[in-house]
């Protein structure tokens, strides 16, 4: 069982907290890069409790720093974006990308101190179409990540920004509970409706897989295997990789070349931010050639708005019950009544309350990756706090190379070899923009 005090450790994430310091070692994917405009409207951006304004100046350069001006603490959200960086409308001090005061033109020039000022500013860079944040305290940030899906040009690479109001460990967690798909998305699916050749078959026959759980150099891994034909085993292989990734195993290994990340805004609320390689092989389909009734993928936004927590809200939410069709789940049609897959994770992980308290569960077998995941986590921060301890893959941005999700059939016995055979025999990208380091 996780006690209060861990469950108070896993999900605070502020500034000074266990969680919060373990984060702020690692880039960020924080928003999408087209969402700043050289020259235009500066945007409010949440990270790890902390409220921000992010920008790109006249010049493309991107800045993203403390919303407060260091002058009186007016918002840096009403300034001006010119040429060079961001000037505060109060008293026009000006600062650069960087943080550094440029300019304060309310003084006199013999009282002018701009080279004492900075203000809060973190390091940037750009990668896939996501501007991504470092907000650690090294004099140098560390190399960016090598997950292989973030690595796919722009062209290549799908990606899926989702604000979800609850503490960011139980959206994640959702993502390694793989025996929820039997049940949250494919309930309602009978095996008559499925082909024998299509693996959705073996997780609405048997819709209580065994699994295997391993901590791993980059985080922890599962597998959830069944008996299939012709004497192979059906498995799938998914990752949970520090601080927030998740590699979930719903499509083919052989080109499942995704990324998803749960990224806190505050405790609170989350930002999932998804890249998925465009060639990735599709979900499966029924005997009829439709959908699973209920999956399609991509729900419905409301508008942005500028508010802290105004980017890339469902319309499916809480106030209006996430559109619920009592009909559908009552006549066996859609097993939640919820539509689009997303939605029925969101409302299943938002319902647990802002923040779940963990001293309610009673933890199951199927639940071992949870388990272990949290124990990682605990383990990796309580290493930071206490010892210093860099926490794992920060400096080995490599260790992201040996993870692979994804469904397969074959005939070896063992889980782990049948990984390494799988992860082999991948189709990668041809097209990889490694970023420069």
């Amino acid at each position: 069982m996780t006690t209060a005090t861990e469950g108070q450790e896993l999900t605070r994430v502020g500034p000074g907290t266990p969680m919060g310091e373990l984060m702020r070692q690692y880039w960020l994917p924080a928003l999408k890069a087209s969402e700043l405009i050289a020259g235009g409207d500066p945007v409010r951006l949440m990270l790890l409790g902390e409220k921000l304004i992010a920008f790109r100046d006249k010049s493309g350069r991107v800045g993203v720093m403390d919303h407060r001006c260091p002058h009186r603490c007016a918002s840096l959200f009403y300034g001006r974006n010119e040429q060079g960086g961001i000037r505060c409308v109060y008293h026009g001090w000006k600062f650069a990308a960087d943080g550094q005061c440029l300019e304060m033109p309310n003084l006199p020039p013999d009282q002018d101190f701009s080279a004492k000022v900075k203000a809060t500013a973190y390091r940037v860079t750009e990668r896939a179409g996501v501007v991504w944040v470092y907000m650690g305290s090294r004099a140098e940030a560390p190399p960016m990540p090598q997950i292989e899906a973030t690595l796919l040009a722009e062209g290549e690479v799908a990606l899926n920004f989702t604000q979800r109001e609850c503490n960011w460990l139980q959206a994640l967690e959702g993502d390694i509970d793989t025996s929820h798909f039997s049940w949250l998305h494919v309930g309602s699916v009978k095996p008559d409706q499925v082909d024998a050749d299509n693996w959705l078959q073996y997780q609405v026959t048997n819709r209580a897989p065994e699994y295997q759980v391993s901590d791993t150099d980059w985080g922890t891994m599962y597998c959830a295997y069944r008996p299939a034909r012709r004497g192979q085993t059906y498995w799938r292989f998914a990752h949970f990789a520090f601080p927030f990734w998740t590699f979930i195993p719903q499509g083919d290994f052989a080109d499942r070349v995704i990324a998803r990340s749960w990224v806190p805004m505050d405790d609170t609320h989350v930002m999932f931010v998804g890249f998925t390689w465009t060639q990735a092989s599709r979900s499966a389909v029924l005997k009829d050639g439709g959908q699973i009734p209920g999956s399609t993928p991509a729900p419905d936004y409301l508008p942005n708005t500028t508010d802290w927590f105004g980017r890339f809200r469902p319309v499916q939410n809480a106030s209006n019950d996430y559109l619920i069709d009592r009909d559908a789940q009552r006549n066996d049609v859609i097993y939640t009544g919820i539509t689009h897959i997303a939605m029925q994770d969101q409302a299943i992980t938002e319902s647990m309350g802002e923040i779940v308290d963990h001293t309610y569960e009673h933890l199951a077998p199927s639940d071992q990756m949870i388990t272990r995941t949290r124990r990682r986590l605990l383990i990796a921060a309580r290493a930071l706090r206490d010892k210093g301890v860099v926490p794992p893959c920060v400096d080995r941005p490599e260790l992201f190379q040996q993870v692979r999700s994804g469904e397969c059939e074959l005939a070896a016995a063992d889980w782990q070899a049948a990984y390494a055979e799988r992860l082999h025999q991948a189709r990668h990208p041809d097209l990889l923009q490694v970023a420069a380091e």
